[in-house]
């Protein structure tokens, strides 16, 4: 898995233009200052450029995230341009089995439904939202906008 890592971070650096990620909030700051920001809602559903966090979830598809005492489950996939995110409110699981099998889907299918499920959400953004963090502020993408405070 380190290998793959590597090789995903170098490719993205590529295509990103090398662009330090030093410089960048790690991917599990922005979704748990999201979530704070948020008054820790239901349920939300996010995008976020690659070119603006450092990717340090990779590897991870269907997880639990605990922020405030709050459990998440959180399902996160790159496409290109982006990371999306989709988390839910719920008591803490076992998604071992669900991880494996959703990372083994988008490994037989080389990435490329999610490579298109990204190029296609960047015509369709129409909520911006920006997220504060250690390294700076952080634009965040919504597909529709999303109610405050609603259960689904």
């Amino acid at each position: 898995m380190q290998a793959l890592r590597r090789l995903h971070e170098a490719v993205v650096g590529l295509l990103l233009w090398g662009r330090a990620a030093s410089a960048r909030p790690d991917a599990s700051e922005v979704l748990s200052q999201h979530l704070r920001q948020r008054g820790l809602p239901h349920w939300t559903s996010y995008c976020v450029k690659y070119s603006a966090v450092r990717n340090d979830q990779f590897g991870l598809s269907h997880f639990n995230w605990r922020v405030d005492g709050a459990n998440y489950h959180v399902l996160r996939t790159g496409c290109f341009p982006f990371v999306k995110y989709h988390c839910s409110r719920a008591a803490p699981q076992d998604l071992a089995l669900q991880n494996a099998a959703f990372t083994a889907l988008k490994a037989l299918n080389v990435g490329i439904p999610t490579l298109l499920y990204g190029i296609g959400s960047w015509f369709f953004v129409s909520v911006t939202e920006t997220v504060h963090t250690s390294h700076g502020p952080v634009t965040i993408y919504f597909l529709n906008k999303e109610d405050e405070g609603a259960m689904y």
